[in-house]
């Protein structure tokens, strides 16, 4: 049967579905206690996730209201489908197909902006949580608040408080506005976001946008938000590829439903979140979650080992010729690179965090999942933002001990040819870094001229470190991979 004739999942396809294809929790006993802004992948691979367990584990009723702030299509497929959707874990043992019935409601931001902030009012939701990626904050490079000048910005402080407002901040700080005018309960707005001090960029953007109101009353708001809005910073952790054709297809077969918005992500996921709420919350714990007193340690952790081997994986292994992560974990060197690159890591690690080998050890069994497909290409994209994070403040360190860092300089001799080659990844300064190499005499040149773009000009002026990632670039070049 093709996947147009079978029939739409919806609540009631559901006793048609074998007990282990269905939610963990009867959606009809769940009602809004979260609202979430993001609509995407992540979201409902992640946070919606440990949210059914959650409920299902505490007998609570935690449903999502989840608020798209563009994406009217996937609002509509989704309400179609009484809000369900599954989740394809791609195991190497095989595909688990599961549907999850969290999300019990969907909004667009612009068209249902009153349905939003009644939402956001509502004594009944207790927490808000964000997946909006770090271009929805809207800062300043300069200061780091918020960009009031942008353009997106000044319309929002421009309109009225009510109106369809296009900004997650403008909409966020509009509603939370209206809570504490209402008196309502105090509320945990919480980023999901990959970024650092993620629940501080919030909480300061949603400040600045309230100070940069003209409502009268906005200094009592602010104060009143000190004590009845927490920021928690979280760091979350789960590969969720882009569904492909074949996803859809497989989960179409599994469920012998119809699902338009099926999603994909590995086996494993993490959530480690600042323990600050002020409001009550899911049992996100039932389900795994950590709530520590500082998430700093975990979120290095992650930065540093996980993405840090991921960007060299990707330069390497394209270099090598290769398509995906588990192909580049395949070769010979594959994983020593991981290992290699996490011990050579660990010392610039604080305390507090993860244990470091069992850590590197969990990357291992991750990127050689088979079933995953992640592309280099993609991983490897916006290397000039992504390095300056994963890799430079750990050079500066070791190298400031006196500490060798063969793997780092390989990693960075790889990213520096993938800025050379005719099929070089997407990235916002690929003029820049490509003019690098038209401009310098020798290899080492061009590797002082790449960190200068980088902003590294200490490191650029680091012989030794230049010299030793330039001597990489001919096996590079040649397709070997030597360490």
């Amino acid at each position: 049967m093709s996947a147009d004739a079978l029939p739409r999942l919806a609540r009631t396809a559901l006793p048609r579905l074998s007990p282990e294809l269905r939610p963990a929790v009867d959606p009809s006993e769940l009602h809004t206690r979260v609202v979430h802004f993001g609509l995407g992948a992540f979201h409902r691979a992640h946070q919606a996730v440990f949210t059914e367990h959650a409920a299902a584990r505490s007998g609570e009723p935690w449903g999502i209201t989840a608020v798209a702030p563009r994406s009217a299509g996937t609002v509509r497929e989704l309400r179609n489908q009484d809000c369900l959707y599954s989740l394809v874990e791609r195991r190497p043992d095989g595909h688990r197909t599961r549907v999850v019935g969290a999300v019990v409601g969907a909004l667009t931001m612009g068209p249902d902006a009153k349905a939003v902030d009644a939402l956001l009012a509502d004594p009944e939701v207790t927490v808000v949580t964000l997946t909006v990626t770090e271009k929805g904050y809207h800062r300043s490079q300069s200061t780091g608040g918020l960009d009031t000048l942008a353009g997106p910005v000044a319309a929002d402080l421009a309109a009225a408080p009510e109106g369809q407002l296009s900004t997650v901040v403008g909409r966020l700080a509009a509603g939370l506005a209206a809570r504490m005018r209402a008196g309502a309960p105090p509320v945990s707005v919480v980023s999901c976001d990959n970024m650092a001090d993620n629940g501080a960029v919030l909480g300061r953007v949603v400040h600045d946008f309230v100070r940069a109101s003209a409502w009268p009353d906005r200094e009592a708001i602010l104060d009143r938000m000190t004590e009845a809005v927490s920021f928690p910073a979280t760091v979350v952790d789960r590969i969720v590829p882009a569904t492909s054709e074949a996803d859809r297809a497989a989960a179409d077969t599994a469920l012998g439903v119809r699902d338009a918005l099926p999603v994909t992500g590995e086996p494993y996921r993490q959530w480690v979140l600042e323990d600050s709420f002020v409001a009550p919350r899911p049992g996100w714990e039932l389900d795994g979650a950590l709530f520590v007193p500082d998430v700093t340690p975990y979120q290095l952790t992650k930065l540093r080992l996980l993405n840090g081997s991921h960007s060299a994986l990707a330069y390497l292994g394209r270099a090598a010729g290769l398509t995906t992560i588990a192909e580049t974990m395949a070769t010979g060197w594959g994983e020593r690179l991981v290992r290699a690159l996490c011990a050579e890591i660990t010392p610039a690690l604080p305390a507090g965090g993860p244990d470091p080998a069992a850590y590197a050890e969990d990357l291992v069994v991750r990127f050689r999942n088979p079933a995953m497909h992640h592309l280099l290409r993609q991983i490897g994209s916006d290397g000039s933002l992504k390095i300056t994070e994963r890799w430079l403040p750990t050079l500066r360190e070791l190298r400031a001990r006196g500490t060798s860092t063969p793997v780092l300089e390989l990693a960075l001799a790889a990213w520096a040819h993938s800025t050379n080659t005719a099929d070089a990844p997407a990235d916002p300064s690929a003029e820049a870094l490509s003019a690098c190499w038209r401009s310098a005499a020798r290899p080492a040149g061009a590797v002082r001229a790449l960190l200068r773009v980088l902003g590294a000009a200490d490191l650029a002026d680091d012989d030794r470190l230049t010299a030793a990632v330039a001597n990489h670039l001919p096996a590079l070049r040649a397709g070997r991979v030597e360490f």
